[in-house]
C-alpha cells in the first residue's frame, strides 16, 4: 500500500464515528478521537489532523463523508 493510501485509510478510520454531515473546522476537529492530535503515520509520513487542517479552506465545507475529508487532506499534502 502506498504512503497515500495509508494516509487516506487511516483518516477514514480515525472519522468512522463522525457524523456527516461536518460544516465547520471546530467540528471536523472535534470528530478526530484525540482532536487536533489525532495522528496519522506511514513510513517517514507523519501527519497531525491539527497540521491537515491547516490546508481546508472555508469552501471545503460541509464534508458529507470520511472519503471527502481523506481525498482533500492527501491531495493537498502532496502525497
Amino acid at each position: 500500500m502506498s504512503v497515500k493510501e495509508d494516509i487516506r485509510t487511516q483518516i477514514i478510520r480515525e472519522l468512522k464515528h463522525a457524523k456527516f454531515p461536518i460544516d465547520t473546522p471546530e467540528k471536523l476537529l472535534g470528530s478526530f478521537p484525540d482532536g487536533g492530535q489525532t495522528t496519522c503515520r506511514s513510513g517517514d509520513v507523519v501527519l497531525t489532523v491539527q497540521d491537515a487542517s491547516k490546508i481546508i479552506k472555508p469552501n471545503d465545507f460541509p464534508f458529507k463523508s470520511s472519503q471527502e475529508v481523506a481525498k482533500v487532506i492527501v491531495d493537498r499534502v502532496g502525497l
